[in-house]
């Protein structure tokens, strides 16, 4: 429980939590040297300035007491209390009482002294800055005796909790702005990492410490093999697609010429095998030949819903939901190459498509809703394997090789996004959410 307590309160990012691991063993340190330290020490110093001070009290007292009648009492207290800096004044009718500030520690100290050793002490007061006043007991009443503090207490005691405060306070800016500097190389990668995840790539430099520098030098060697590796696989399955299509080509025409049924049945045999190799290729490309842009996602979902309305398809768009962000940086190709998909398939097992586009904080989702049959929920993610045809669950006579989804997935993958599949409230097919990172 406390565990998740903390964790829910702890920051997310790595330089605060680094300033907080910084902060808070500077604020023990502090805390630990002004309570042990300061406040002992302090205490100390009151008692033993009171001791010094409790003889001057026992001879006023004694004065005091060995007069014969209040008026020479008063004289012979004056008489005393002017050598020794202290204010006097007799009371005999007086009931005095003690006054002492909740967090005055050392005034606390200085009380627990006088009432140990003077056994004379009536009260004493503490409410005036700066001031004391005590009441002794004498035969003619009470003695009110007042002098300054700093005659038991050590003077500007609080320069050494400033001193101590504003040092840690400098010391600790100085090391947040070191630590800050050693953190930005990590940021640097930690957001060229994260443009990646989206399919951008922005210029990174490694930087900072050794270990830094090698994950940075290891992340540009991953996002350079990748990049090697999907250059190489578009490559192969654009020149296998190319080789396929010239005498896929030349066979069609062949057959063309050819009026018989069985011909008829190989031309369509060989549109088939026409539209695999394509969509083998759409597969194996991704989005990796597409370039980088800033576009307007709202223009070109409208787009795409109006080329489908203009062939006769009902498509129909929902009104956009959160703020319009404006031009955002994505791969307008692959994203256009995905909708058009989601809308196909659900054209292909529904009678009609409604489009949605909402935006987010953090993210822009685009749905594309069926009236078609769905898909069971247990059989949803397998929907979105290459080469898979949910034949039980779909139209067994839908065209294609079972890549639509998968296309959509790595499409919505390389933008830091994913595909969701679920249940269609509104018109009771499949409802397809394309999640895009902003």
């Amino acid at each position: 429980m406390f565990r998740a307590w903390l964790h829910d309160r702890m920051p997310r990012s790595l330089v605060a939590r680094a300033a907080l691991i910084l902060l808070l063993p500077v604020v023990a340190l502090q805390l630990a040297v002004s309570v042990s330290f300061v406040q002992r020490y302090y205490e100390d110093v009151t008692r033993q300035m009171t001791r010094s001070l409790l003889l001057e009290l026992r001879f006023l007292a004694e004065a005091t007491s060995s007069a014969s009648d209040p008026g020479s009492a008063l004289a012979y207290a004056t008489a005393a209390a002017v050598p020794l800096d202290l204010r006097v004044d007799l009371r005999p009718e007086a009931s005095p009482v003690s006054s002492i500030g909740r967090w005055d520690l050392s005034g606390r100290a200085m009380v627990e002294t006088l009432r140990t050793d003077l056994p004379e002490l009536q009260a004493v007061d503490l409410s005036v800055s700066r001031e004391v006043t005590i009441w002794l007991a004498t035969p003619f009443g009470s003695l009110e005796v007042g002098f300054s503090r700093e005659r038991i207490a050590a003077s500007n005691p609080h320069q050494l909790l400033v001193l101590t405060v504003v040092l840690g306070l400098v010391l600790t800016t100085v090391a947040y702005l070191f630590l800050r500097n050693q953190l930005r190389p990590i940021q640097r990668l930690a957001q060229a990492a994260t443009a990646y995840g989206r399919g951008r790539v922005v210029p990174f430099r490694p930087s900072g410490a050794s270990e830094v520098r090698a994950a940075g030098m290891a992340f540009l060697d991953m996002r350079n093999r990748i990049d090697r590796q999907t250059q190489a696989r578009t490559a192969m399955l654009a020149g296998i697609s190319h080789d396929l299509r010239t005498p896929l080509t030349r066979l069609r025409l062949g057959l063309s010429f050819l009026d018989d049924e069985d011909a008829k049945e190989l031309v369509r045999d060989v549109d088939d095998m026409s539209r695999m190799v394509d969509a083998f290729l759409a597969f194996a490309r991704g989005d990796a030949g597409d370039a980088q842009e800033t576009v307007r996602l709202t223009d070109l979902v409208h787009t795409v819903v109006e080329d489908f309305q203009r062939s006769g398809a009902a498509v129909s768009l929902d009104d956009v939901a959160g703020e319009d962000p404006g031009p955002v940086p994505l791969r307008s190709m692959a994203v256009r190459r995905a909708l058009e998909n989601l809308i196909g398939n659900a054209l292909i097992y529904g009678s009609q498509a409604r489009v949605g586009l909402a935006f987010g904080d953090r993210m822009v989702r685009l749905s594309v809703e069926d009236d078609g049959p769905g898909i069971p929920p247990e059989r949803r993610d397998e929907a979105m394997r290459p080469f898979t045809r949910l034949d039980a669950a779909r139209n067994q006579n839908s065209p294609g090789v079972g890549l639509g989804l998968a296309i959509v997935a790595d499409i919505a993958r390389t933008h830091g996004g994913s595909l969701r599949l679920g249940e269609s409230t509104r018109l009771g097919g499949l409802r397809a959410d394309l999640i895009l990172a902003r």
